[in-house]
């Protein structure tokens, strides 16, 4: 064996490149953060060759005097914190002091700077340490060329310059959207591709993410002891085929943390099905000392304190917001407060932490009942006009047109009140007439084996002969469908889960069975009473925006809407 022997500074640094500086997009993001920590209101990115060849970030932020610049290039340097107690409530994006020391390891660096103290500014080369008077106006310069020249095996790793220019764009966008209080402006080869003026959060996030997402969203706005969580969560019609749509910020960092995303996906469980991803904009707001972001070079996986009740919290947190019935909040409702930032930096204001999250969660969760709905949104899907080829519902309110999937629409509501009906002891309707079909015997053996659950869902479905079922009690809500349907349906659903347990497992699977059998079918003609009480209930009903398949059960169109399609004012 080689005798042990200390590396030399230059490979030490090297070897930490390759956990911070994967790809140009890393050092974009290690760069813009330190920017952003310096005080920076404008930020201005030039990329050449997708940031391979040459990265340059300029900002008017505070600026570092001369002394100061040798010590940003070195290792383990840094103003953002001095001791353990700083780093387990640290409040700034970077805090390892290895970033610049390790961008400078396999790129030619140089840093020019100034503070509104100095009489002019000073340049700094990483390769040489040469420091020299420079021109330029408060605020610093980072250049970064040449990615990877010293580390050829590394470069070869790279991919095309659209695909590098493409997550140096996202990882911008990351910055952009937690920071609209800042200007961004970046450039790529000599071309503006983004150029984004101070705004409000909404405006912000309308630039970033599109108008089409403001169309679905649901406004969060909650509050419990020590966490909030705001932001905007879209319905499952705007779902997407990739997560590209997906910010979660905690303490104003972007992350991908497996427990927040776990506890979005199950607040969207029962309204997303199938491979689509869910959209949103979320902020998480905590003490930053029960949260460790500490946990790997790149600072995109967090560690809680309280892993659970912040799970619970952004779970319930969600699922009320999606859930909450179309009178009490839809999606033209208030924008929610955007996130606050003092000094430059994500506010991260000290929490007494007199209860725990779990503890702030479960009181959280007490207020599980629905809030008393407006007298003056009462009727929020306005009232009933007409119907379409037996399947629409026309409806006007106070915006314009209202289209309503009437089978959507009430499928959701039988739905919700069987979870509700099932909770309790379900209500059973006996029907006078027994409802008799030919059952395969496939059918006739499912219907034995599952007698305990049939009778638990409220049905009563029994053999009337060698190849023939009877059905002689259904749920109450769902006694005016169709009956030979609905059994075969929910037959159907307990063959392929033979599990004795399949009420427990997969209980909301079997009631959204029973409900599309039970919801009415195209082509029946509704009163337009029927029409506006189907109107008022999908406005008293958690989730109805969507059916329980994730479809959308109504649309609206504006007048404004409707005055393009007519070309109105042209």
């Amino acid at each position: 064996m080689k005798r042990i022997q200390p590396l030399p500074d230059l490979l030490i640094s090297q070897i930490a490149a390759g956990e911070v500086v994967e790809r140009p997009a890393s050092v974009l993001k290690e760069l813009l953060e330190n920017s952003l920590d310096a005080g920076a209101t404008k930020i201005d990115v030039q990329l050449e060759e997708g940031g391979v060849s040459l990265m340059r970030i300029a900002d008017d932020g505070g600026g570092m005097p001369p002394d100061d610049l040798p010590l940003a290039l070195a290792r383990h340097a840094t103003s953002k914190i001095a001791s353990l107690a700083d780093l387990e409530s640290v409040a700034s994006y970077g805090f390892r002091g290895e970033a610049l020391a390790s961008i400078a390891a396999v790129a030619r660096v140089d840093i020019t700077s100034r503070t509104a103290e100095s009489a002019h500014a000073w340049r700094i080369e990483a390769l040489t340490g040469e420091i020299k008077p420079a021109a330029l106006a408060a605020g610093t310069v980072i250049s970064v060329a040449d990615l990877y020249f010293n580390t050829p095996a590394r470069r070869k790793f790279l991919k095309t310059t659209a695909t590098e220019y493409a997550h140096c764009d996202d990882v911008l966008v990351r910055m952009a959207q937690a920071r609209p209080d800042v200007a961004f402006t970046l450039t790529h080869n000599g071309q503006v591709k983004r150029r984004l003026a101070s705004a409000d959060f909404s405006r912000r996030t309308r630039e970033l993410v599109g108008e089409e997402f403001f169309k679905h969203v649901r406004n969060i706005d909650v509050s419990a002891g020590p966490l909030s969580l705001t932001g905007f969560a879209a319905l499952p019609a705007y779902a997407k085929s990739t997560r590209a749509e997906q910010f979660f910020y905690v303490n104003g960092r972007f992350v991908r943390d497996k427990l927040l995303v776990h506890a979005a996906r199950e607040a969207y469980a029962d309204i997303l099905h199938g491979a689509h991803h869910p959209a949103y904009v979320l902020f998480l707001t905590l003490d930053p000392a029960t949260v460790d972001v500490n946990v790997h070079p790149a600072k995109t996986e967090v560690r809680f304190r309280d892993a659970r009740g912040i799970h619970q919290f952004v779970f319930h947190a969600l699922q009320r917001a999606l859930a909450a019935p179309l009178a009490a909040a839809s999606p033209q409702s208030a924008v929610p407060p955007a996130p606050t930032f003092t000094g430059g930096r994500p506010q991260q204001t000290q929490f007494a932490m007199r209860e725990p999250a779990v503890t702030a969660y479960l009181n959280f969760a007490q207020q599980a009942s629905s809030p008393p709905l407006p007298a003056e949104i009462e009727a929020p899907l306005g009232h009933a006009l007409a119907q379409l080829h037996g399947i629409y519902i026309l409806a006007e309110n106070a915006q314009g047109l209202v289209l309503v999937d009437m089978h959507a629409a009430h499928e959701r509501i039988l739905y919700e009140r069987l979870k509700v009906s099932t909770d309790a002891a379900p209500a059973i309707q006996p029907l006078l007439v027994p409802v008799l079909f030919s059952a395969t015997a496939g059918e006739m053996a499912c219907a034995e084996a599952h007698q305990e659950t049939l009778h638990a869902l409220g049905c009563d479905i029994a053999p009337a002969g060698p190849a023939q079922l009877a059905v002689r009690a259904v749920p109450a809500l769902l006694s005016g469908g169709n009956i030979e349907q609905l059994a075969r349906g929910l037959l159907a659903e307990l063959s392929e889960h033979p599990s004795s347990r399949i009420l427990q497992e997969r209980r909301n699977e079997i009631l959204a069975t029973l409900a599309c059998h039970g919801a009415v079918r195209a082509n029946r003609q509704l009163t337009l009473p029927e029409m506006n009480a189907l109107l008022r209930q999908m406005g008293a009903t958690e989730r109805a925006d969507q059916c329980n398949h994730g479809r959308p059960t109504w649309v609206q169109l504006s007048i404004a809407d409707l005055d393009k399609l007519f070309m109105r004012g042209k």
